[in-house]
């Protein structure tokens, strides 16, 4: 390793999965980084659902993260288990959990653990909490600029947007913005669902389930600690998704709209949505015990790319952001992550060490783009449940009951 790639300043805008990968690769190979993250701290917010993890991607980041076997007993294989089910309920397609000794492609793990897992192998004070960034440029001596809040300036070799949809970083790069997709999700969340929610757990299984109809979908998710994440989606105009939850008068009679400070309205409005829904079904609605989240679906167009600026990149969901329906954002995001950690190990030139990195993460982007925006037409068709139904059976290929 030579002196130059070890002083380089490299500076991460975002502590999430992908930015924190790269980051701890980066160490693993003996280069310093500095990570700046708007959260006052690591438990600053709820860090969200669960993650399966891709051999190929998120479990190959692991790898070259040296923290592969450490995942390992973190993770919960159970959650493989998948349902698809109809709105009356019955289910359609089934994965079983994987049996001992089976083995599991995509493991799960919960966001918030994956994070102290990467967090915990990062030297003290790589992540700088409770940093806003106010603005990013190309300083006078043609090296990448940061203006914090606070007004400091810091000047870099290397900056990376590892800072999500609405990137800081990525108008150095680009002028795309994410596009609404039509599609909104309210989230909700049930806890302590074996004691107090035995029905809805019995229902969902040990991983995640699926119930489509009506152009409409309830997904769920067995999350760590006794916990179901729920997401209500619905394909619903821009002009709701920004007043959803938030106008209780709803004089355009908006699906959903509710006032956030009244949840058992906003549940009412969302369970009005689903009416002839198996009680179920409506009861991951119905029995909700945290706060109603409402999260438009958001993209980057297919195939976003941009022109080499010197000294700077993005990865993760500033570079390509895309629908959930590929359940391939973080895995993307970490492998981007690696790879551009390895590109800059391996490379004199900075130069070359991003042009390499880029190479690669453009195409796999845009083909997992294509595939999370087909899907997202998929599982919003009027035949939506028998679409996802051959699906999952191709993909399988005769590996699950049916």
């Amino acid at each position: 390793m030579s002196t130059q790639r070890r002083q380089r300043r490299i500076a991460i805008v975002g502590a999430g999965p992908g930015g924190l990968t790269l980051a701890r690769v980066l160490h693993v190979h003996g280069i310093p980084s500095t990570v700046y993250e708007l959260d006052a701290s690591a438990t600053a917010r709820d860090q969200g659902g669960t993650l399966d993890l891709d051999e190929e991607s998120g479990r190959r980041a692991l790898l070259h993260a040296g923290l592969l076997e450490e995942f390992r007993p973190l993770s919960r294989p159970e959650g493989g288990e998948l349902r698809l089910l109809g709105k009356d309920a019955d289910v359609g397609f089934h994965i079983p959990p994987p049996q001992d000794g089976d083995g599991n492609h995509r493991p799960e793990i919960d966001r918030r653990v994956l994070k102290e897992l990467l967090l915990g192998s990062l030297p003290e004070g790589t992540v700088r909490w409770g940093q806003k960034v106010k603005a990013v440029a190309i300083g006078a001596a043609g090296r990448p600029t940061l203006t914090l809040a606070d007004g400091t300036t810091v000047a870099a070799d290397v900056l990376v947007g590892a800072d999500g949809a609405w990137s800081r970083v990525r108008p150095l790069l680009s002028d795309a913005d994410p596009v609404y997709t039509g599609v909104s999700f309210v989230d909700g969340l049930l806890t302590d669902v074996d004691t107090r929610h035995p029905a809805v757990a019995e229902l969902v299984g040990r991983g995640s389930m699926f119930a489509l109809a009506d152009e409409k979908g309830l997904f769920a998710q067995r999350n760590g600690g006794g916990r179901i994440r729920v997401y209500i989606a619905v394909k619903a105009p821009e002009e709701w998704s920004r007043s959803a939850l938030n106008d209780p008068a709803d004089p355009a009679n908006s699906p959903g709209s509710a006032d956030p400070a009244d949840p058992a309205a906003a549940r009412k409005r969302l369970l009005d949505l689903f009416p002839d829904w198996d009680e179920g079904l409506r009861a991951l609605i119905a029995d909700s015990d945290g706060p109603l989240v409402h999260r438009p679906i958001h993209a980057l167009p297919t195939g976003h790319r941009w022109g080499r600026v010197p000294g700077v990149t993005l990865l993760g969901d500033a570079a390509h952001l895309m629908s959930p329906f590929a359940g391939a954002g973080a895995n993307l995001a970490m492998l981007d992550g690696a790879e551009l950690a390895l590109a800059l190990a391996a490379h004199d030139d900075l130069e070359t060490a991003l042009n390499a990195y880029e190479t690669a993460m453009f195409p796999r982007a845009e083909a997992a783009a294509t595939q999370s925006a087909a899907h997202l037409v998929d599982f919003f068709q009027p035949d939506a449940l028998r679409i996802m139904r051959d699906a999952f059976t191709t993909m399988t290929a005769g590996g699950a009951d049916r």
